[in-house]
């Protein structure tokens, strides 16, 4: 099904000019109402009467994360302050977290991609929907539930967490879409079998949108069988709009981007230009429809390819493949960024513990699990073993609080974390996606 196929499959030369107009006022209104890109434009020599054409994209300067982190709170702002409705945000490296503002409009634009997302799905309005990521400043739960309301299906916003809770009132209220992250839908569905509990009879489940992290076709088979249900992909970023920015049919070839909506490019990270089709790069994001907060070939670190031929489900998009890898050390835990410098941060705080420290992320009953190996200062009292545990408690409570996520904490020996005379390695991924 295709929720706006005048939209969605238009001809690529109807989209090109489209894109083109939207671009044009775009930049008009970010250099007339927001300090930075004026300063950034100016300093790079292009005015918005340089763009004319949609290759003209390329003259712009580029946005990075660092620049929402400088600006926040409301710095990126190009409304009114009193025109925002809503503020959705994730964490940054030092625990400030990047936020964004969205007017009324900005919601309803995209809750129309997550719509059209779930529409690709199967979903309709008889459908029941069980949103099962977090809600709060992460976009996953917020989002997904205003493209169910935007369809008319019912919602059953259920949040993250309370395994035993989310299993029964699936169940019991029949839910026929599930949405949250791909491990803990698998999760879902292995404790669902432990229960006794199968799928089809107990289960109502038909499909499912899963995004937040990265993951690939053998992850999809087996959550396909643990929860029998038709599984797609969803990509989107909280710096642009959250799930929705681009998402898979059914023919699942590749996500589809909402172009009408945002352009998407494909960079050399080294030297910014353009990836022909089919090679691996950066993706960069432009919004052309957001007013609150728009972002200008915003660089997301992300690698992957893209994918321009005719796509059998009659959509017209381009198509972005799965995420690969980042050009920097951002790891995605349940769903949640957390970047090492986050950690060592923590670390230089609490008296007792050393900034040698080891990430180690491993997937355990398909639940991502985070340790954190921290060495103990030189001059730590190591005879009490309530100290010892203090300060277990001390870090483990401060990445809770700072990167929001539960982590194991390990106490060692001074020095027993080996050094490196390069850069030092923070991170060990044991997972198998």
């Amino acid at each position: 099904m295709i929720y706006q196929p005048e939209l969605e499959c238009m001809s690529r030369d109807e989209l090109r000019a489209l894109q083109t107009e939207r671009l044009k006022e775009t930049v008009r209104w970010e250099y007339d109402h927001v300090a930075l890109y004026r300063e950034r434009m100016d300093e790079a020599g292009v005015s918005p009467e340089d763009i004319k054409t949609f290759d003209d994209i390329t003259k712009l300067p580029f946005t990075e994360k660092e620049d929402l982190r400088k600006e926040f709170p409301f710095g990126l702002l190009a409304v009114p302050r009193e025109e925002i409705v809503r503020i959705q945000g994730s964490s940054g490296t030092t625990g400030h977290p990047i936020v964004v503002g969205y007017t009324e409009g900005d919601v309803d634009v995209w809750s129309e991609m997550v719509a059209r997302a779930m529409c690709a799905a199967g979903a309709t309005k008889e459908d029941i929907v069980q949103v099962a990521y977090g809600y709060g400043l992460f976009t996953g739960g917020l989002g997904a539930h205003q493209g169910a309301t935007e369809i008319g299906a019912m919602v059953i916003p259920m949040s993250s967490g309370n395994t035993q809770r989310q299993i029964m009132m699936m169940r019991e209220l029949g839910a026929t879409m599930l949405c949250c992250t791909p491990s803990y839908a698998i999760y879902l569905g292995e404790t669902a079998r432990e229960m006794g509990l199968v799928p089809g009879v107990d289960l109502k489940l038909k499909s499912g949108v899963f995004g937040a992290e990265p993951w690939t076709e053998e992850m999809r088979a087996k959550l396909e069988d643990v929860l029998g249900i038709d599984a797609y992909d969803i990509y989107g970023l909280t710096e642009i709009a959250g799930p929705g920015v681009a998402f898979e049919c059914p023919e699942k070839h590749g996500m589809h981007v909402n172009e009408d909506h945002v352009i998407i490019e494909c960079i050399d990270p080294v030297t910014g230009k353009h990836q022909p089709a089919g090679t691996p790069g950066e993706l960069v994001f432009t919004t052309i429809t957001k007013k609150g907060q728009p972002a200008i070939r915003y660089r997301t670190h992300d690698i992957c390819t893209l994918d321009d031929s005719p796509c059998a489900c009659g959509r017209t998009t381009v198509r972005m493949g799965r995420i690969t890898g980042r050009t920097d050390d951002m790891l995605v835990i349940r769903g949640v960024n957390v970047f090492p410098s986050q950690i060592e941060s923590i670390l230089v705080g609490v008296k007792g513990a050393s900034p040698h420290y080891l990430l180690e992320v491993d997937r355990i009953n398909s639940t991502d699990a985070l340790t954190v190996k921290v060495e103990m200062a030189p001059d730590m009292a190591v005879d009490a073993i309530s100290s010892i545990e203090n300060l277990r408690n001390t870090i483990a409570d401060q990445i809770k609080s700072v990167v929001g996520i539960k982590a194991k904490v390990q106490l060692v020996a001074p020095k027993s974390i080996a050094r490196s005379e390069g850069k030092a390695k923070r991170v060990i991924d044991k997972r198998k996606l």
